[in-house]
């Protein structure tokens, strides 16, 4: 017996995009496996490794929770855009000149989710910051080092715009 399948229409990193995939297939495995972006980990499949994080219609999201079908319509961005946008660059340059990275599994993921910190808060706390990693799992690092990228990136973006820390 076949599985049910589905026809999904999304927006990933700006591109239009129509798969027909099973009915169970998570969001996760569609970006991965039938689209091509392989920035999009897949670790625990149970949303707590944060290796799948995603940014869905502007909020970051597991996407090894969401279903395919429930994505119908979404606007989708990956580390594959993310990355390179002014918003997130300057980020994942601090995440290389600090060390914030080894094996690079969770860095998508953790990126992702600084971004969004960041772009809630100009100016957080280490405490804050791991406080909203803490969804985020990193075996290699000890975290250290990518609370550092972290914290670089807030204080080199409010010296651009002459706040002083």
């Amino acid at each position: 017996m076949s599985e049910p399948m589905q026809r999904v229409a999304l927006k990933v990193n700006g591109e239009h995009h129509v798969v027909t995939v099973p009915t169970r297939k998570h969001l996760a495995d569609i970006l991965r496996e039938d689209l091509g972006f392989t920035g999009v980990h897949v670790g625990c499949e149970h949303g707590v490794c944060g290796a799948c994080t995603i940014r869905i219609d502007g909020a970051i999201a597991r996407g090894c929770l969401i279903l395919g079908g429930q994505s119908e319509g979404a606007e989708i961005e990956t580390i594959e855009y993310l990355s390179s946008q002014p918003g997130t660059r300057d980020l994942v340059e601090a995440f290389v000149s600090e060390n914030a990275l080894q094996c690079g599994f969770c860095t998508p993921g953790m990126v992702i989710s600084a971004a969004a910190l960041l772009a809630e808060t100009a100016d957080p706390t280490r405490e804050e910051v791991r406080a909203y990693l803490s969804g985020n799992y990193c075996r290699c690092t000890g975290y250290q080092a990518i609370v550092d990228a972290v914290m670089k990136t807030a204080a080199g973006r409010r010296a651009e715009k002459g706040e002083v820390a």
